[in-house]
């Protein structure tokens, strides 16, 4: 199975735009679309989890803490934690190599972080 995207609350929304118009198929959603505005961390891993979503964020603080909290008790399709500084071409070719290249059970547990 392809691997679907769900942005955080704070993740740069034109990064998932670009994404989108450089690859019209990918499945790429918003947190405006999964109304994670204003939830916990938790809350937002458990979203991502019930939609099958590899969880994209710019959040290096407090995610990789939540997230180790979380896979302890249940399963998560992932998380890519993105650098702010990064380029946005440079981190549209990184998602779009992850979606085109690797299947979504490749990502379940997993914490990585941009550039690949």
């Amino acid at each position: 199975m392809k691997v679907r995207f769900q942005a955080d609350a704070d993740f740069n929304k034109i990064i998932v735009t670009a994404a989108i118009r450089r690859e019209p198929t990918i499945d790429f959603q918003t947190a405006q679309a999964a109304k994670l505005s204003g939830l916990e961390d938790e809350d937002v891993l458990a979203i991502a989890a019930k939609g099958d979503r590899l969880l994209v964020t710019h959040d290096r603080k407090t995610i990789p803490y939540h997230f180790a909290e979380f896979i302890a008790s249940q399963t998560s399709p992932g998380v890519l934690i993105v650098p702010q500084k990064l380029p946005v071409a440079d981190v549209v070719e990184d998602l779009i190599l992850i979606w085109a290249a690797s299947e979504a059970e490749e990502w379940i547990n997993r914490i990585r972080y941009l550039p690949l």
